[in-house]
Order: C-alpha cells, then sequence, then structure tokens
C-alpha cells in the first residue's frame, strides 16, 4: 500500500485507527515514529498516534514531539491535522468542537525547537494553517456540527489545573488542554502547515456543575461519543485539501527573515 499522503492526522487519546491500513517505522534523527498508513475519502493519509501505541500511553509531558513531527516531513507530507482533547473555560458545550486561532503556553520542561546550534526566531503571527482551518470548518458547517474558535492555553501536565490557574487562564483563554504545544512550534519550524481541531471533553476544574474532581473516565467518554463525528470531518478536510490544488497560505515562508 503506497501513495502520496495528502496530510498526517495527529491522534490523540481515543483516536482510534482505521481498520484498512498498513503500519511504517520512521527513522528521525529524535527517534522512531510509528505511523499508520490509509485512505480518507480516497486521499492518502498518515496516522501518528501521540501517545503511542495502545499498550502504553505516553503522559502529555513525555511525548516525543519532534520526532512525531519530522516523521511528518519524511513521509513527505505537507500537513498536519491535530486532534486535541480540551477542556472548556468559556462554556462551550461538551462534545463540542474548538477551531484554534492561537495559543498561550503555559508548559515548562519541554523541548520547543529544533534549532540548537543556530539562532531562528520563527514567525508565529499565525501559528495555525488558515487553509487547513477553513477546510475544517466548511466540513463542520456542511455537516451542522456545532463548533467553535478560540485560543488555546497549554499546560505542563500530567496533573489537571487548579481553581486558581483556572480562574487566572480563562482571562485570556478559552479551552486548556496538554499536548498542542510544542507541536504547532516545531511544526511551524519546518514550515508545515498545522491546524488543530478540539473535542470539549470535560469543563475546565471549579468550572460547570460544581463537579468536584474531574476523572479520566470523563474525558474518555466524551472522545468516544464525538469520535465518528469527528472523523467525518477529518475525512471531509483532507479530501478538499486534496481537491483545493497548491497550498494557499504563508506556512512555507515562517522561517524567511528569521536567522540571525
Amino acid at each position: 500500500m503506497t501513495f502520496d499522503i495528502k496530510a498526517v492526522i495527529f491522534g490523540g487519546v481515543g483516536f482510534s485507527i482505521a481498520k484498512d491500513y498498513h503500519s511504517r517505522i520512521i527513522s528521525t534523527p529524535y527517534g522512531d515514529v510509528t505511523a499508520y498508513i490509509t485512505r480518507m475519502n480516497g486521499c492518502g493519509v498518515a496516522i501518528i498516534p501521540r501517545h503511542a501505541g495502545a499498550e502504553e500511553h505516553t503522559p502529555p509531558h513525555m511525548i516525543n514531539y519532534r520526532a512525531n513531527v519530522w516523521a511528518v516531513r519524511k513521509l513527505g507530507a505537507k500537513r498536519i491535522i491535530s486532534t486535541n482533547s480540551v477542556g472548556t473555560m468559556k462554556d462551550h458545550p461538551i462534545g463540542s468542537f474548538v477551531l484554534l486561532g492561537d495559543y498561550v503556553d503555559f508548559t515548562k520542561n519541554r523541548i520547543s525547537t529544533f534549532f540548537d546550534s543556530e539562532t531562528v526566531h520563527v514567525d508565529m503571527v499565525e501559528p495555525y494553517c488558515p487553509q487547513i482551518k477553513k477546510c475544517l470548518a466548511d466540513s463542520l458547517e456542511k455537516k451542522g456540527i456545532v463548533y467553535s474558535e478560540g485560543i488555546y492555553v497549554c499546560t505542563e501536565g500530567p496533573r489537571f489545573e487548579t481553581r486558581a490557574e483556572i480562574n487566572m487562564m480563562k482571562q485570556f483563554g478559552d479551552v486548556v488542554g496538554m499536548t498542542g504545544v510544542p507541536e504547532v512550534i516545531l511544526a511551524k519550524e519546518l514550515e508545515l502547515c498545522y491546524a488543530s481541531i478540539c473535542t470539549v471533553t470535560n469543563y475546565a476544574c471549579g468550572l460547570g456543575d460544581g463537579k468536584l474532581k474531574l476523572t479520566v473516565d470523563d474525558v474518555v467518554d466524551a472522545l468516544r461519543s464525538a469520535q465518528g463525528a469527528l472523523m467525518g470531518v477529518i475525512a471531509d478536510a483532507v479530501s478538499n485539501l486534496s481537491n483545493g490544488g497548491e497550498k494557499d497560505c504563508a506556512c512555507g515562508d515562517a522561517t524567511v527573515g528569521a536567522r540571525v
């Protein structure tokens, strides 16, 4: 099974892999990555499970983000569709989707660059690819699925946030998660197109119906309920990207004029 890969999907918690696929080990300078090659609406795609395989679940602060993003380029792909589970800080309905326009980084210990031996100030004025985002929005609207747009706050994890942290972060962010950074930065450094579709799985700490404890079961249940709709939206978006011809964005120029 060999064909052009139009996009790579970064699958988060609970993201299911298509039945008809073949796995491929991608060697990168940062470690090996397993990619699952399949088709969506007749288009070649690769799925990279962010948290690795089913038997082991890599926590968000230990994910090999550089290897995953480098593997996209090694596969010859130019576009990444990231799926992320998030907690809402702005009363988004559980199970709804959020398309990201910007982010705030509250991670602490993650390697967030490929450039260790030279100074490259990559441009982040538009972190998420507008072309992919539009294709995702068009698909959501066509299917009549509720979605919002917003700002993503990324925390280190693996613990959930405190009430005080959420009260602070909700002043400038809409949703909170643990995996969107440094992916978006690394993709920009390699001049790849990257966009994220987030599934709202829970209210952030201290918000919502007053429930005192957030559990992983709550998150997984919400993801399972939204899985079918999410896969349909992504498949449509990949098809639209493939039929749209050449890239129509500035993602490929992210490092132009950035080197000191």
